[in-house]
């Protein structure tokens, strides 16, 4: 048992896929031989493939039981993507139609299908889905550990792999069903995202957090009453985990995205059905989706009519301090 729980809550309504999180974490973390590849922190467009590609296909997390691992399956190396030489000549100024649809076809870095949008014209839609590791509360990669290289900090549910005890099994690889376990190829251990624990514990914000010019991210201990993470996540019930069916209790939520509406044929808005549709915010957060879109449009419209709504206060965080409810918070 943990004595709290470090928790992030990421609004998508707000996040444009700058990818200043992902730089931030690239350039601080994963700059060693053997991580090229690695993306602690991602950003990926949805609908679509993600990061690795078709992570959501490659199983693992627990049965519904919860008490017995799923088979995962281990994700390709290439499914990351790879540094390509691009033919800017060739392709941008010399291109034709046909040409650039063959190079997208086989673009291999990681982002290649990025703002890539679903749907008809002009109904069509996408949203953006930061990810990072999930910190869970019932990790599945600690649990297929054979060498118990994989602990939970006590102090604040931080998931860690201990570089010293790893051996380079892979079990956690496949276990993880958000794959967020890499694998280095140079040290043969496994590596992740570790919430920027050094960081933390001075009392500064994750660094994907700090950087974030949206002020989507909001970090905190669920424990805390007064905190954003609690208000979000537990009073209003409008931030949710990613695939909860996974059941490994994820402790990164999501605010979902909500889009502007629909056009009828005769051009008129479509008040009824979301651009985004249900179905597919269910596939991704499960059926509290609903609930969660209804009390943000319900504060929404009281905030239009000059009412005041805690919820829309805490959201919009007009004070960057607000997003992070850790102890002294640095401006660092």
């Amino acid at each position: 048992m943990t004595q709290r729980q470090v928790a992030m809550v990421i609004d998508l309504n707000k996040c444009i896929g700058c990818q200043a999180c992902t730089a931030a974490c690239k350039s601080l973390w994963t700059d060693e031989p053997g991580q090229e590849y690695m993306l602690w922190n991602n950003v990926e467009t949805k609908p679509g493939p993600g990061y690795p590609r078709y992570w959501e296909e490659g199983g693992g997390g627990w049965n519904e039981a919860g008490t017995a691992l799923n088979p995962g399956v281990l994700p390709l190396k290439e499914d990351h993507g790879e540094e390509i030489p691009l033919n800017f000549d060739e392709v941008y100024f010399k291109g034709t139609q046909e040409i650039l649809k063959q190079e997208r076809e086989m673009g291999k870095g990681a982002n290649y299908d990025e703002d890539t949008s679903s749907g008809d014209y002009p109904n069509n839609y996408h949203f953006y889905l930061p990810r990072l590791c999930n910190h869970c509360t019932k990790p599945a990669c600690l649990e297929a550990c054979p060498v118990r290289a994989i602990y939970k900090r006590e102090q604040d549910g931080i998931v860690l792999v201990d570089q010293d005890k790893c051996q380079g099994f892979r079990e956690c690889n496949k276990a993880c069903p958000y794959d967020k376990v890499y694998f280095n190829y140079v040290t043969g251990k496994s590596q992740k995202c570790i919430f920027c624990f050094p960081r933390l514990e001075e009392g500064v914000a994750p660094a994907c957090a700090r950087q974030c010019p949206g002020r989507l991210r909001f970090v905190g201990f669920l424990e805390d009453k007064d905190g954003p993470i609690d208000k979000l996540v537990n009073q209003w019930k409008v931030a949710l985990p990613l695939h909860p069916e996974f059941g490994t209790e994820p402790n990164v939520y999501y605010v979902p995205p909500m889009l502007p509406p629909r056009f009828n044929a005769d051009g008129t808005f479509d008040e009824e059905e979301p651009r985004v549709p249900l179905e597919y915010l269910r596939s991704l957060f499960g059926p509290q989706v609903d609930e969660s879109l209804a009390t943000m449009m319900f504060e929404m419209e009281k905030k239009q009519e000059g009412k005041s709504s805690e919820l829309m206060d805490l959201l919009i965080a007009k004070e960057w301090k607000s997003l992070f409810g850790i102890p002294d918070v640095k401006v660092a």
